[in-house]
């Protein structure tokens, strides 16, 4: 795990006002906040993987403050209903967004969203990752990456693929593999998880791209076929599955979730945020939760995660372009 010492950078920004340190506690947001409760907006409905995250963080943030930090849960429009209601917020701390990585993808996805997010939102930290997997039905005549390609290249627009929505990771990760290699496969969106995993196991759809964690089981109990992970390194969870990245150099797609905020948020109340969330990510017991969820810890502060941001959202862009994919 990576954790940047920010601490001290708060320690400057109060420092730097130039006043005695009784003065500066007395004007300081950061020497109260927070003195009331504080909620978390996650796009993401209640009960999958972004919400399981999300609430790990929120919880011990809550201890860590010893005030309640409460998730309001924001479906639709792929996740962008809670970014917009992050963005009209008042900028006080009181209200923080959970920015998964489907924010890097919104821009290029939807041709007019209620918000700017590089103008309205400002990102705080980031908490982790977790790669896609890519995935068959054992019936299926491809036993390597290698081997997928040449037979998506010998059979075009025969292979289908199942995944939840539109511009989804699993979904993307696809479409930047059709890119890397010219392969030309059919992407087939669900209105659930479940109902791609009944027909995946059922042999009523060829492939899946999806978070890891979702087919560790199925891939250990042969249910499915593991072709590869979307990681640029092997995942600890699944040691024996090779890279996409070892057949098609470059490829690599993570899933990653990040603390947000909105824009004009006091830099000393920033930092602070993203000080404690890099404590909290050095708990034990936090880092086996993130662990059991396939969530690999990976802090950024705020001027790493906007850099980062920055980079995913015109990487995306591409993508998403080159595909001529439109968001519903």
């Amino acid at each position: 795990m990576k954790i940047v010492a920010i601490a001290s950078v708060v320690a400057f920004v109060l420092a730097s006002t130039g006043a005695s340190a009784a003065k500066t506690a007395a004007v300081d947001p950061t020497a109260t906040y927070p003195t009331k409760p504080v909620r978390l907006l996650m796009g993401p409905a209640a009960g999958g993987p972004t919400d399981s995250v999300g609430r790990v963080i929120t919880m011990k943030l809550g201890e860590t403050w010893s005030m309640p930090v409460v998730v309001e849960n924001r479906p639709g429009a792929g996740n962008t209903m809670a970014t917009a209601a992050a963005a009209k917020a008042s900028p006080d701390g009181y209200t923080l967004l959970l920015c998964p990585s489907s924010e890097a993808v919104a821009p290029s996805l939807y041709a007019k969203l209620p918000y700017d997010f590089s103008k309205e939102i400002a990102a705080i930290s980031h908490i982790g990752s977790t790669p896609n997997i890519l995935v068959v039905h054992p019936s299926f005549p491809a036993k390597t990456v290698n081997e997928f390609i040449a037979h998506a290249k010998a059979h075009p627009g025969k292979i289908n693929y199942g995944g939840v929505g539109i511009g989804q990771s699993g979904h993307l990760s696809m479409e930047l593999l059709k890119s890397m290699t010219g392969i030309d496969i059919v992407y087939v969106p669900y209105k659930s998880a479940g109902l791609v995993m009944t027909d995946l196991l059922a042999g009523r759809m060829d492939a899946q791209s999806t978070n890891l964690p979702l087919h560790v089981d199925n891939v250990r109990t042969g249910k499915v076929r593991a072709l590869g992970v979307t990681s640029a390194k092997r995942s600890p969870r699944l040691p024996d599955v090779p890279t996409i990245a070892e057949t098609v150099p470059g490829f690599d797609v993570m899933v990653w979730y990040g603390v947000c905020a909105p824009a004009g948020l006091p830099k000393s109340i920033v930092y602070k945020i993203a000080a404690d969330v890099a404590q909290v990510l050095k708990m034990p017991d936090v880092q086996r939760r993130l662990a059991d969820y396939g969530v690999d810890v990976d802090f950024m502060g705020p001027e790493q995660i906007a850099a980062y941001i920055r980079e995913q959202t015109a990487r995306w862009g591409k993508v998403v372009k080159q595909a001529g994919i439109q968001g519903q």
